[in-house]
């Protein structure tokens, strides 16, 4: 054999294994579909109109690949761009890519020319800063090396590769002459699933909503059950409750009735201690019965639903501990005070809906006994409550939300709850959207639409407008106020805060059910009912709701007063008309119309408002000279003479400030720092007037980066009678290390836990900081960490 043929032998043998090498790099196949051509502009899914042979719970993942929409460097003039997968980087640099939407997926690039001695780095994120998790997760600093293949770069963070990922990064150090990057892209995993619903309406922001619910939940979709969070950070596995909205949004977004099963098997004997999450599985199996009208699966776990329905029962009267209801503070904040009474007001309303819409299914399913043993169960507790008198008084916003949707309120009742718990727009809010979606159930079953709407829009529609394209964890819509779309997030009591978080997506649901207004009045859609619920609003409405029969078709035009509904095969309609009462059955494909054309009532409702009013004022220029400025009615410095030796004054309205158990100082989730003793350092502060003129500075903190202490908490208690009149409250920020502390204010009525105040942004504070307000009344201030080594707050001082 001559030089050159083995030359060339070689060359070829060096492709081939690098072919395979490339190949054997990607854990999935790729994608085995095919579009169809119908693009969605309100979907952020890039496979929205991607269909598959036959899509099965049993297929494994696949991939595809994603290219950035925008690319930014700094500094700008490092890099020169080709196109947005190839660039030239002439410097040291780091390069920002962003694809247009969080995927489920690992970051890529290739280069042939970078050299050994560069140091590389690669971040991902969900927001427009490499991101940052919990303690726990396999790599808390979403940063690191990428693992090199060949010419092939990626970041590997997880065994599973997957991170939700929406930007990237490339950092490069000491880069001697230029070099090429191509290939820039992510590789996206997805669950073979068909968009066999749809939405639409003439308010462009529902539809999107719609269609926003359903990525977030089909991004979670893995190969045997239902995920619960994109971002790896220690809990990414299944959470029997978060699954409960969850598939309700898949039923009709998707209609993978096979896969739903599949997960309501995995999920059944695990409810994650919590004890609400055992019912949100039961009240699962009654909503997937009902759509796919799959008799032998009910079956199969009627045992299982028998025995928590009776452990309900069972433990009613003497509660479990209830280590988790949801984030919000009314609800004892997750995990810190979960068994309130408010939780366990709402739990045992929960018993009552999960008792009587099981006893529906039941009934339906020929389990005629059990039927009537949960129907009495029900009864016999909402009798109980009623012996109480004035039952509605007694609940907040939240277990007056499950006891609507526990069905045995009557109208009037319905109306004491509506004033007591849902006129005020801002006390309707939850924290979590996972609670706001029983929340706007309640008012659906009130017949309060408008309101609903109003209310979808501050939760959901203004995560889009913080530039999400999928739903968070938790969202405040003050959140808008204070950061720019696509920040980093505040952290909070779930720890760090996930930006794809399915428990979320229930709104897709409750658009389908509630305003196109399909739902199964019969087990698989046999009978099922059709009432849109249209208003001054909304004008128009169309859609698609799958069935095991096949695909409800609807659409109905308001201003026209005219429509279409296709029902398929096997089904009977129950349509009623949004104009008036005029109610049909109907088969087959109907145009519809009427000439009674009908006002809709114009849902007059104030903006958010807060008790406290919205404003906070900063200074940044007097730093630790607080004599004569703050604290002329008190003051209290956090660990100023040493760890748990805290200097304070409180005014005489102030009975205690509770931060560290003992007698009169209560630390909740937070550590202690003493960071100097005497310094001329002016951001430490004064002694007091007339005393030792050097400075000192301690400070409270939250415990970054353990899960769930990113925010800490200090309790303002007045004394009986002395409180009424407003006072200004003063907190001291420092970030003594200069280490970015970016912290988040958040304000609550000590006794109720309603938000007082909007949030508010403490940034940029390493030479000392006061933000100050206006306060009547006893109050909890939670400080949240936003980004930085954790949250500080060295002071408060009273005036």
């Amino acid at each position: 054999m001559d030089i050159k043929k083995l030359f060339l032998w070689i060359v070829c043998l060096w492709v081939s294994w690098g072919a395979r090498a490339q190949k054997s790099i990607e854990p999935y196949p790729t994608v085995s579909g095919f579009y169809t051509g119908a693009k969605v502009a309100a979907s952020p899914d890039p496979l929205v109109g991607y269909r598959w042979a036959s899509p099965a719970a049993s297929d494994n993942l696949e991939i595809y690949t994603l290219i950035p929409e925008s690319i930014v460097s700094e500094p700008a003039h490092a890099i020169d761009i080709k196109d947005l997968t190839t660039l030239q980087v002439k410097s040291d640099c780091s390069i920002r890519f962003d694809f247009g939407r969080v995927s489920a997926a690992w970051f890529e690039f290739d280069s042939r020319d970078l050299p050994a001695e560069v140091e590389i780095e690669t971040s991902i994120s969900e927001y427009n800063e490499p991101a940052i998790v919990n303690a726990g997760a396999q790599h808390p600093e979403k940063t690191a090396r990428p693992v090199k293949y060949g010419n092939t770069y990626r970041l590997e963070l997880n065994d599973m590769l997957y991170e939700g990922v929406r930007f990237a990064w490339i950092h490069i150090k000491n880069l001697k002459q230029p070099a090429i990057l191509s290939r820039v892209h992510l590789v996206c995993q997805v669950k073979p699933t068909h968009y066999e619903g749809s939405f639409s309406c003439n308010d462009s922001m529902l539809t999107r909503i719609w269609y926003t619910g359903a990525y977030t939940v089909k991004l979670n979709l893995l190969h045997d059950y239902f995920g619960a969070i994109l971002m790896e950070r220690s809990d990414r596995h299944s959470w029997t409750g978060d699954a409960h909205p969850s598939q309700a949004a898949a039923l009709v977004a998707f209609g993978n009735y096979d896969f739903i099963k599949t997960n309501i098997f995995h999920t059944a004997r695990q409810a994650n201690g919590i004890a609400s999450y055992a019912l949100y599985w039961a009240l699962s199996l009654r909503d997937y019965y009902y759509y796919s009208g799959d008799e032998a699966t009910l079956e199969a776990l009627s045992g299982n639903l028998f025995d928590k329905l009776d452990r309900a029962y069972a433990h009613y009267d003497s509660l479990p501990y209830l280590s988790f209801y949801g984030w919000d503070e009314r609800l004892g904040a997750g995990f810190e005070n979960p068994h309130c009474l408010e939780n366990q007001r709402a739990y045992r309303m929960l018993c009552i809906a999960a008792w009587t819409e099981c006893s529906q299914m039941l009934r339906h399913a020929g389990y005629t006994d059990m039927a009537d043993k949960y129907a009495w169960y029900a009864l016999w507790r909402s009798m109980q409550w009623r012996f109480q008198g004035q039952w509605w008084n007694l609940l907040g916003t939240h277990a007056a939300a499950d006891a609507i949707n526990a069905g045995f309120a009557t109208p009037k009742e319905e109306q004491h709850l509506w004033k007591k718990a849902f006129a005020n727009r801002q006390d309707r809010i939850s924290y979590s959207p996972f609670n706001q979606y029983f929340i706007i159930k309640a008012l659906a079953k009130m017949g309060r639409y408008g309101e609903a709407l109003n209310t979808i829009d501050d939760c959901w529609g203004g995560q889009i407008r913080y530039g999400g394209t999928t739903f968070f964890e938790v969202f405040r819509p003050s959140w808008n106020d204070v950061s720019r779309p696509n920040d980093a997030p505040v952290n909070n009591q779930c720890g760090y805060s996930s930006m794809t978080h399915p428990w979320s997506a229930g709104i897709t649901r409750w658009l389908s059910e509630e305003i196109l207004g399909i739902s199964p009045m019969e087990p698989g859609f046999k009978k099922f009912a059709v009432h849109p619920h249209l208003s001054e609003k909304i004008t128009w409405v169309k859609g698609d709701m799958p069935t095991p029969h096949g695909t409800i078709h609807f659409e109905y035009d308001r201003d026209k007063g005219e429509g279409i509904l296709v029902v398929p095969d096997g089904c009977e309609a129950y349509f009623q008309y949004p104009e008036d009462e005029t109610k049909l059955f109907l088969a087959g494909t109907h145009i519809l119309k009427t000439n009674k054309p009908k006002r809709f009532p114009k849902i007059k409702e104030a903006p958010l408002n807060y008790a406290l009013g919205e404003h906070y004022f900063e200074d940044d220029h007097t730093s630790g000279d607080w004599h004569g400025h703050y604290g002329k009615k008190g003051y209290l410095l956090c660990n100023f003479d040493g760890i748990s030796k805290h200097r304070e004054h409180l005014p005489d309205f102030v009975s205690r400030v509770v931060f560290l158990k003992n007698d009169n100082i209560l630390y909740q989730n937070a550590e202690h720092v003493h960071w100097t003793g005497d310094t001329t350092d002016r951001r430490a502060l004064q002694n007091e007037a007339g005393s030792n003129p050097t400075r000192r500075l301690g400070a409270i903190t939250t415990r970054d980066p353990a899960p769930c202490y990113q925010t800490m908490t200090i309790d303002i208690h007045g004394k009986k009678g002395k409180f009424g009149k407003k006072y200004q409250l003063s907190l001291y920020f420092v970030d003594w290390e200069k280490v970015g502390r970016r912290s988040a204010i958040e304000v609550f009525d000590l006794e109720t836990k309603q938000l007082l105040k909007p949030i508010y942004m403490v940034r940029d504070y390493e030479n000392g900081k006061y933000v100050s307000f206006s306060v009547d009344r006893p109050t909890r201030v939670r400080i949240n960490q936003v980004r930085g080594k954790n949250a500080a707050l060295s002071g408060l001082f009273f005036d």
